[in-house]
């Protein structure tokens, strides 16, 4: 969504990442498992050192390596709850967290979020949360999405722009992508017309949003 001189510009300021990180990342590329890209490992980098979350809920796990990389920059006391579905990946994720040493700050949901994001409390029990799973299931976990975010917390939820498909007509894309088009178009409202939300659409990486939740002032019966 940048110019590629540009991106390349800023992530040259980017922090050096820890060895296996930086390893877990090189095998990604090399094997083709979506991970997330520099500008979203620099926002949530961010994000966790501002709002040091002691509880934080990622929806799709992958190989693990976001999950690592907010474990790596959270509160030592932090724990990490990472939900996947899909069976090839769910191995690889387990095998990275015991291999790095995170077994015991991250714990690994098998299944569909769908059916596991009901069955978590207590209610705001997450002080952020990363949305990173199936795009056209966002809008269906969103529900128990905010049931679960504290009322401090920050929803993280990335790739919402679809590599610039979401700018264009339903009818500009192909067929089989108009289902994810049109949930992601409803998400974005949805998040974005949420009273009780405030909502930011930022061009980082492939698209993202952040929101937490707005101060609800109290009125005094007389």
């Amino acid at each position: 969504m940048t110019d590629d001189r540009m991106l390349t510009f800023i992530h040259s300021f980017d922090r050096e990442k820890p060895d296996y990180l930086t390893q877990l990342e090189q095998y990604s590329l090399k094997t083709n498992v979506p991970i997330i890209r520099p500008g979203m490992q620099s926002l949530l980098r961010l994000l966790i050192t501002w709002a040091k979350p002691a509880r934080i809920l990622e929806v799709g796990t992958a190989i693990g390596f976001s999950a690592l990389f907010m474990q790596e920059y959270a509160p030592k006391d932090c724990r990490i709850t990472t939900i996947e579905k899909y069976e090839k990946r769910i191995p690889e994720a387990k095998e990275n967290f015991a291999k790095f040493g995170k077994g015991q700050e991250i714990t690994l949901l098998e299944g569909d979020a769908a059916e596991i994001l009901p069955g978590l409390s207590p209610d705001g029990a997450y002080d952020l949360i990363f949305m990173d799973a199936a795009k056209g299931q966002y809008i269906h976990f969103l529900p128990d999405i905010l049931r679960l975010l504290s009322p401090d917390g920050i929803l993280v939820s990335d790739n919402i722009l679809q590599e610039g498909e979401l700018l264009e007509s339903k009818y500009a894309v192909t067929r089989r992508n108009r289902t994810i088009h049109n949930r992601m178009r409803e998400y974005l409202y949805a998040l974005t017309h949420n009273e009780e939300l405030e909502t930011m659409i930022l061009p980082v990486a492939d698209g993202v949003t952040l929101s937490v939740r707005r101060k609800m002032e109290v009125k005094n019966e007389q």
